[in-house]
């Protein structure tokens, strides 16, 4: 469903160049949730704006549904791949109700049916009809994540972009969004990319993971490596270590990669 090749992203020139994406190369097939993880810089979010549109100056080769896109894109690319930002209360405009939110898309695909297509987004992500004629304000931060994703729902694309989508909540809310994107994916047939540094989300929510450092490709691991420990370079080891909690003693024998 999803195919990168040799991604590269150069920012800036000459002494102040930075080569923030390196040959990154990745697949996801159709119905998959593929994972990118890695320190804070090494490129993963960047990698999910040049497939998303957002990012134009890169080089390389990405395919949807076994067909090329490039840097300007054709609206119906929209309809096919949406994305779920990390910030829930910057990425709403604060002086829409949610049903206006939600009715833009509606109103620029020319789609109809405005009234039918939110109300059942509304209901798919858990909140109902109740919250229609809310402000951002007036909802919680996980209240405002499940309108973000039902932002994303309403075109009713088939691959989803996900930065961090939960990194902003609070821990006993992440849990509720987090299934709450499992079972969307599983009922729709939804194709995942997510963004995240936290190796328990994307064990529990990812098939397939890309470890990356400072802007390459570590390794490409599974599931079932990550969660058993599995892995061959040292630096997803030690990333994996740090993410178990603050260890003095393990600390001390990190390395800079």
């Amino acid at each position: 469903m999803l195919r990168v090749d040799r991604l590269n992203v150069i920012f800036g020139l000459g002494a102040a160049k930075n080569h923030a994406v390196k040959d990154v190369s990745f697949t996801a097939a159709r119905g998959d949730s593929f994972g990118l993880v890695g320190e804070s810089g090494s490129g993963k979010s960047t990698v999910l704006n040049c497939i998303s549109g957002l990012l134009a100056n890169w080089d390389g080769t990405i395919e949807v549904d076994g067909s090329p896109v490039f840097h300007k894109r054709h609206m119906s690319f929209y309809r096919k791949v949406q994305m779920v930002f990390q910030d829930p209360y910057g990425s709403l405009h604060p002086r829409h109700t949610i049903d206006q939110t939600l009715k833009e898309p509606i109103a620029i695909h020319r789609l109809g049916d405005a009234n039918r297509r939110v109300d059942r987004v509304l209901r798919e992500v858990g909140l109902g009809p109740r919250f229609r004629f809310r402000y951002p304000h007036q909802l919680s931060g996980g209240q405002r994540q499940r309108v973000a994703v039902a932002r994303a729902l309403i075109l009713e694309p088939e691959i989803i972009l996900l930065d961090e989508p939960t990194s902003a909540l609070d821990v006993s809310i992440q849990a509720e969004v987090l299934n709450l994107l499992q079972e969307i994916r599983a009922e729709r047939n939804l194709t995942y990319v997510l963004v995240s540094h936290d190796l328990a989300v994307v064990s529990h929510m990812c098939d397939r993971i890309a470890v990356m450092n400072r802007g390459e490709t570590v390794e490409i691991i599974d599931r079932r490596q990550l969660q058993s420990g599995s892995l061959k370079e040292r630096y997803t080891r030690q990333l994996l270590t740090a993410s178990k909690g603050y260890d003095r003693a393990a600390i001390d024998q990190f390395q800079d990669f």
